[in-house]
Protein backbone atom coordinates (compact mmCIF):
# COMPACT_ATOMS: atom_id res chain seq x y z
CA UNK A 1 0.00 0.00 0.00
CA UNK A 2 2.83 2.72 0.60
CA UNK A 3 4.72 1.96 -3.11
CA UNK A 4 0.55 2.72 -4.29
CA UNK A 5 0.76 5.84 -2.19
CA UNK A 6 4.23 7.02 -3.41
CA UNK A 7 3.72 6.74 -6.95
CA UNK A 8 0.42 8.65 -7.08
CA UNK A 9 1.82 10.84 -5.38
CA UNK A 10 4.76 10.93 -7.62
CA UNK A 11 2.19 11.15 -10.95
CA UNK A 12 0.25 13.72 -9.48
CA UNK A 13 0.90 17.31 -10.93
CA UNK A 14 1.44 20.43 -8.92
CA UNK A 15 -1.51 23.21 -8.91
CA UNK A 16 1.06 25.44 -11.20
CA UNK A 17 1.70 22.32 -13.52
CA UNK A 18 -1.80 21.72 -13.95
CA UNK A 19 -2.82 25.23 -14.43
CA UNK A 20 -0.05 25.67 -17.03
CA UNK A 21 -1.35 22.28 -18.34
CA UNK A 22 -4.65 24.17 -18.89
CA UNK A 23 -3.49 27.35 -20.00
CA UNK A 24 -1.74 25.63 -23.19
CA UNK A 25 -4.59 23.19 -24.11
CA UNK A 26 -6.88 26.48 -23.74
CA UNK A 27 -4.96 28.01 -25.81
CA UNK A 28 -4.21 25.64 -28.74
CA UNK A 29 -8.00 24.30 -28.59
CA UNK A 30 -8.36 28.52 -29.41
CA UNK A 31 -6.25 28.48 -32.15
CA UNK A 32 -7.75 25.79 -34.05
CA UNK A 33 -11.13 27.25 -33.52
CA UNK A 34 -9.84 30.61 -34.34
CA UNK A 35 -8.04 28.71 -37.86
CA UNK A 36 -10.98 26.64 -38.58
CA UNK A 37 -13.30 30.17 -38.83
CA UNK A 38 -10.95 31.94 -40.83
CA UNK A 39 -10.39 29.36 -43.28
CA UNK A 40 -13.18 30.09 -45.53
CA UNK A 41 -12.06 33.39 -46.05
CA UNK A 42 -8.64 32.62 -47.21
CA UNK A 43 -9.18 32.39 -50.62
CA UNK A 44 -10.83 36.09 -50.66
CA UNK A 45 -7.77 37.56 -48.66
CA UNK A 46 -5.35 35.51 -51.08
CA UNK A 47 -7.35 36.79 -53.77
CA UNK A 48 -7.13 40.64 -52.32
CA UNK A 49 -3.37 39.98 -51.76
CA UNK A 50 -2.63 39.15 -55.49
CA UNK A 51 -4.35 42.34 -57.11
CA UNK A 52 -1.79 44.22 -58.95
CA UNK A 53 -2.34 48.45 -59.47
CA UNK A 54 -0.92 48.81 -62.76
CA UNK A 55 -3.23 51.03 -63.93
CA UNK A 56 -3.44 55.01 -62.60
CA UNK A 57 -7.32 55.15 -62.68
CA UNK A 58 -7.73 51.61 -61.06
CA UNK A 59 -5.16 53.30 -58.23
CA UNK A 60 -7.14 56.99 -57.92
CA UNK A 61 -10.68 54.75 -57.92
CA UNK A 62 -8.69 52.59 -54.50
CA UNK A 63 -7.41 55.43 -53.31
CA UNK A 64 -10.95 57.24 -53.41
CA UNK A 65 -12.87 54.21 -52.24
CA UNK A 66 -10.85 52.94 -49.38
CA UNK A 67 -10.43 55.78 -46.75
CA UNK A 68 -7.32 56.50 -44.67
CA UNK A 69 -8.54 56.19 -41.68
CA UNK A 70 -11.51 54.42 -39.71
CA UNK A 71 -14.84 56.60 -40.64
CA UNK A 72 -16.54 55.34 -37.23
CA UNK A 73 -13.94 56.70 -35.03
CA UNK A 74 -15.12 59.47 -33.28
CA UNK A 75 -15.25 62.12 -30.37
CA UNK A 76 -18.29 62.58 -29.23
CA UNK A 77 -18.15 66.59 -28.28
CA UNK A 78 -20.41 68.55 -26.18
CA UNK A 79 -19.96 72.22 -25.38
CA UNK A 80 -16.21 71.88 -26.03
CA UNK A 81 -15.84 68.71 -23.52
CA UNK A 82 -15.64 65.53 -24.82
CA UNK A 83 -17.80 63.02 -23.62
CA UNK A 84 -16.73 60.04 -25.04
CA UNK A 85 -14.78 58.26 -27.95
CA UNK A 86 -16.09 55.71 -30.30
CA UNK A 87 -13.57 53.55 -31.12
CA UNK A 88 -12.52 52.50 -35.02
CA UNK A 89 -14.56 49.50 -35.79
CA UNK A 90 -12.48 49.13 -39.09
CA UNK A 91 -10.16 46.44 -36.92
CA UNK A 92 -13.55 44.25 -36.86
CA UNK A 93 -12.99 43.77 -40.63
CA UNK A 94 -12.13 40.33 -41.29
CA UNK A 95 -10.23 41.60 -44.81
CA UNK A 96 -8.94 44.43 -43.06
CA UNK A 97 -5.07 43.94 -43.72
CA UNK A 98 -5.88 42.97 -46.88
CA UNK A 99 -7.71 46.18 -48.18
CA UNK A 100 -4.95 48.59 -46.46
CA UNK A 101 -2.41 46.42 -47.97
CA UNK A 102 -4.88 47.27 -51.47
CA UNK A 103 -4.61 51.24 -50.70
CA UNK A 104 -0.79 51.21 -50.12
CA UNK A 105 -0.08 49.35 -53.14
CA UNK A 106 -2.09 51.77 -55.18
CA UNK A 107 -0.54 55.29 -53.29
CA UNK A 108 2.93 53.46 -54.32
CA UNK A 109 1.98 52.96 -57.66
CA UNK A 110 0.41 56.88 -57.92
CA UNK A 111 3.71 57.62 -55.99
CA UNK A 112 6.60 55.74 -58.56
CA UNK A 113 4.11 56.97 -61.35
CA UNK A 114 4.75 61.22 -60.20
CA UNK A 115 1.47 61.88 -59.22
CA UNK A 116 0.67 63.89 -56.26
CA UNK A 117 -1.05 61.67 -53.42
CA UNK A 118 -1.11 64.30 -50.92
CA UNK A 119 -5.22 64.34 -51.47
CA UNK A 120 -5.28 60.54 -50.33
CA UNK A 121 -3.66 60.56 -47.18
Amino acid sequence: MGSTTISWQRDRKAPQEQMDSMTVTYLKSAACLRNWLQAPLQPIRAAIDSIEVQDPRLAHFLCRWIPARCPFERDVVLFGHKLMHIPPMCKLNPFYDQVVGLRFRALSFLAEQGEDISRYL
